[in-house]
């Protein structure tokens, strides 16, 4: 009995560590995007304050047609950028909010009601300050704009740290960042919409109907899908409401069912891994000389597709798109500001001032001090090996606001004079917030001893 003990504990673990391995794969995208996202932004900067950055504004607004028959698509580049392919970002996020809910830090009330509660906190006080420092001013639409936080640099940080940072605190800022994105997105598709047309909204909410219609139907092919939430993208982008919306609303119904059971797999599986080790030829494993051995691969390819979620398929497909060409694409166009007419004194501009106290006070407060209130009435706990630094740390990499809070502001600002103070204030922000951050978790908490992230995340999973 004895001897069983431990391989039952590393069964266990290898257990653990495959249901686990979403996340884990998750944090490695987001991490090594955050990398390249910084390098692709230093980048847009130099190459816009360069001798040659009237080709780099210049490219940006290259005009890029499609056509077909009679109907054409005539857009800047920097349009099909933002409205466009960052609708495909959109859909990812979808995805991971999707799979949250279902099945992971937001599935069950205990665990979803501290990262929703702080993330809520997190976006309320910085929208709050924002708007007090540009209240009565045409400034003042910009107040989405510090609300967001950026999961990709955030984590990016985290991984400098390397095992000085709980694996709990890691679970908790991603899944804090993922509720951020939730509201982030209501705010958009509720305030930062224009033009508004019924029949083209009534257009896409029948395309996402058909969607849903053939998740009803047991439809799992991805093409179908594809087909017609691309028509529905179209559709909202006529509609006023913004077209990236319409990618989370695409993400909702995409089906998160296998068409096989587990057990079925399993069963499956093992019969046909049995075949192909009796189909060798004089004992070698050639699937080329040996037709039957090809046929039994085939059947065990259609049979991981089946048991493969149509969500689990575009998730794992398309994560690396956003993560390594999507995400740094936006910020090659987006982060370029000129900075040759920025003084000092416009630090002090109530675009930047408010993005910097909403970013760099605000996120850090509303996230940590409704985590304390939440801990301290017992409404939720943190594990023992969590200390209060950690928190505190992470609440400050939460006013890393990149991506979404620059998007918003493309949104917000029609001026090129508005939206280059508030990019200004974004990118500077969120490199002290990163550097706060990373100071407060390397220097502050006591270094811990050296623990598998596979066995801490099981303690709290228990």
């Amino acid at each position: 009995m004895q001897g069983d003990a431990p391989a039952r504990k590393e069964e266990r673990k290898e257990s653990i560590s495959i249901t686990l391995e979403p996340f884990s794969r998750f944090f490695r995208l987001e991490s090594n995007s955050g990398i390249l996202l910084l390098a692709c932004t230093l980048i847009a900067l130099c190459w816009a304050n360069s001798p040659w950055a009237q080709s780099y504004f210049a490219l940006r607004q290259t005009v890029f047609s499609l056509h077909l028959g009679d109907i054409s698509l005539a857009q800047p580049i920097i349009l099909w950028i933002n409205d466009g392919i960052m609708a495909i970002f959109f859909f990812v996020v979808g995805l991971e909010i999707k799979r949250e809910v279902l099945v992971g830090a937001l599935s069950k009330p205990g665990q979803a009601i501290l990262p929703i509660a702080s993330a809520f906190g997190g976006m309320l006080l910085p929208a709050g300050i924002f708007w007090i420092f540009n209240a009565g001013t045409e400034s003042v639409h910009g107040w989405g704009i510090p609300m967001a936080t950026d999961i990709a640099f955030a984590l990016a940080v985290l991984t400098l740290l390397g095992d000085r940072v709980p694996a709990w605190i890691k679970v908790f800022l991603t899944a804090t960042a993922i509720a951020d994105d939730i509201g982030a997105i209501l705010v958009i598709a509720l305030f930062y919409s224009h033009g508004f047309s019924a029949i083209w909204l009534a257009a896409g909410l029948g395309f996402w109907l058909m969607m849903w219609g053939a998740n009803l139907l047991s439809f799992r092919h991805p093409l179908v899908y594809a087909i017609v939430g691309s028509l529905m993208w179209a559709a909202f982008l006529k509609s006023g409401i913004h077209s990236t919306f319409a990618g989370v609303l695409a993400a909702m119904a995409i089906p998160s069912r296998s068409h096989t059971r587990p057990d079925e797999f399993l069963t499956k599986g093992k019969h046909l891994l049995q075949r192909f080790g009796m189909c060798s030829v004089d004992g070698a494993s050639n699937s080329l000389g040996n037709r039957e051995q090809y046929a039994v691969l085939v059947g065990l390819k259609s049979a991981c597709c089946k048991v493969e979620t149509p969500l689990q398929y575009f998730q794992h497909t398309l994560h690396p798109w956003v993560s390594y060409i999507i995400i740094p694409l936006f910020a090659l166009t987006n982060a370029g500001v000129d900075l040759s007419g920025i003084e000092l004194s416009s630090l002090m501009h109530p675009v930047v001032f408010g993005i910097g106290a909403g970013l760099l006070l605000g996120k850090q407060a509303g996230i940590f001090l409704t985590a304390w209130v939440m801990i301290g009435s017992g409404l939720a706990s943190k594990p023992s090996d969590v200390e209060w630094q950690h928190i505190y740390g992470a609440a400050w990499l939460g006013g890393i606001g990149f991506t979404m809070s620059i998007f918003i502001a493309t949104l917000a600002f029609s001026s090129e004079e508005l939206l280059a103070l508030a990019k200004l204030g974004v990118l500077s922000s969120s490199l002290i917030a990163g550097l706060i951050g990373w100071l407060v978790l390397r220097f502050t908490v006591p270094q811990r001893i050296k623990e598998q992230p596979v066995q801490l995340l099981s303690d709290n999973l228990n």
